[in-house]
This record gives structure tokens, C-alpha cells and sequence, in this order.
């Protein structure tokens, strides 16, 4: 009996851990952030996966993972984000998602309020979905 409910538990802590739509690996990705959790950030994110925010790239996970994840954690644990707008194309093991969203918090004792864009490409390899392109942008609201 031990050894049904150990198996039991572990296949549903591994399923846990991969998403099986394109958008349950995205709204996971940027709950990962808000929670802190650098490892399952990262595990979403594809070993070459490339990052384009502001004008600069980040050409890998490990690339981003050691220079502008932490960053976009502390920003996410203090912030609070919502999805104005969403689209999603799925095409075989390939899919585009599409947001909008507005982002507020309260930094160094001021009020910020961020109306932003992004677009992730994701794709499927066996049950699960991983980011493989992420562009990012945002504006001030008018």
C-alpha cells in the first residue's frame, strides 16, 4: 500500500510540474515569478529560449537566468499583474500567445502603473509545453 500511494504522490507532483496547454505554461511561468520560485521559472523556460525586452536580448535560459531573473522576480513579488486581453494560435507542436496587461505596485515609496504587451511562442515536446520565445513591452498609461 506504501508503495501504491509513493508512486501516486510522485506522479502527481511530476504532472504538476508541466503544463499541458501553451497557456497553463505561461500564467505558470509568471505565477513561478510572483512566488519566487527561480527553478520553475527557469524549468519552463527552453534551453535556448530568447528574451526581448527594451531592446536588449537574452539568448539563452541560462543567459537569463543569471542576469535579468532575479530582477523580474523582485519586481513580480511586489507588484500585481492582470491580463487585460489574452489570444492564443495553436498550430501542431507550435503556439503564439498574445496579452495585454496592466501591471501596479509601489516602489521606493511611489506608486507604479504599467500598461504592457507580450508575446510568447511556445512548444510542445512530449506532454508539455515550454517557452521557447518571449518579447516584452511596456508603456506608461495614457
Amino acid at each position: 500500500m506504501f508503495k501504491l500511494a509513493s508512486i501516486l504522490l510522485f506522479s502527481t507532483a511530476a504532472s504538476l510540474s508541466y503544463a499541458s496547454e501553451p497557456k497553463e505554461a505561461l500564467a505558470a511561468f509568471h505565477a513561478a515569478l510572483a512566488a519566487g520560485d527561480k527553478a520553475k521559472a527557469t524549468e519552463l523556460l527552453a534551453p535556448d529560449v530568447t528574451i526581448y525586452e527594451s531592446g536588449y536580448v537574452e539568448r539563452s535560459r541560462a543567459e537569463y537566468a543569471s542576469h535579468h531573473l532575479p530582477e523580474d522576480i523582485t519586481f513580480a513579488k511586489t507588484s500585481t499583474r492582470s491580463v487585460l486581453q489574452q489570444g492564443e494560435r495553436v498550430e501542431g507542436s507550435l503556439a503564439v500567445i498574445w496579452q495585454e496587461t496592466e501591471t501596479k505596485a509601489r516602489i521606493g515609496g511611489k506608486d507604479v502603473h504599467i500598461v504592457g504587451t507580450e508575446t510568447a511562442l511556445l512548444q510542445k515536446n512530449g506532454d508539455s509545453w515550454s517557452i521557447v520565445h518571449v518579447h516584452w513591452s511596456s508603456r506608461k498609461p495614457k
